[in-house]
Parts: C-alpha cells; structure tokens; sequence
C-alpha cells in the first residue's frame, strides 16, 4: 500500500462519506492496479445523490483498459445523463465525444 494510499484512508476514516477522498482512494486504487476496488469505489460514487459526475468517465475510462468497453459504455451514457441533470456541460461533452470514440456496440 502506498503512503498515498494510507493517508487518504485515514482521513476517510474520519469521515467516510466524503466525496473527493472516497474518489482519490478509487484514483490511487486504480494506479495502483487494484482495478475491482477502484471499480467498486467509481460505482458507489455513481450512486451518490447526487451522482458524482468525474466517477463516470474514470470508471468508462478503466472499463475501456481492461477491454470492457460495453460496460464503458453504459457508465458514459449514464454519466452523460446526470452531467446533463447537474448543468455540467463540460463533462457531458466530454463524455460524449470518449462515447463517439468508442464507437457503436458490436463494432
């Protein structure tokens, strides 16, 4: 476990239900190559209410690396709906044109 790591579990700890430290522990997980964990902690952020809008695209973005491109998909058409849903022009934009890259199912 990085030092990283260690420290934003900590102060998890002390507030497990902050956002920005639950998405940099997914970050970190994901460097670190603990990508079911990194997943996980993308997938629960989804489900926040609100939704937390970056766990989309970082989750699309580890999908596609691990050539689970449809899952991908599924999180940037729904990452796209809730940025649309939160005025967040930018991630929508973003996250659709990844999509566009990515092509259609089946291609």
């Amino acid at each position: 476990m990085s030092d990283r790591r260690a420290k934003i579990e900590a102060m998890l700890a002390d507030d497990p239900s902050d956002t920005f430290l639950r998405y940099s522990l997914a970050m970190e997980q994901r460097s670190e190559g603990l990508h079911d964990e990194a997943i996980a902690g993308f997938t629960s952020l989804t489900k926040d209410q609100p939704p937390y809008v970056p766990a989309f695209f970082m989750a699309a973005q580890l999908l596609v690396d691990l050539d689970q491109v449809n899952e991908a998909r599924g999180f940037l058409r729904d990452g796209i709906e809730q940025a649309r849903a939160q005025n967040d022009t930018h991630a929508a934009g973003e996250m659709s044109e990844y999509l566009a890259m990515l092509g259609r199912e089946g291609e």
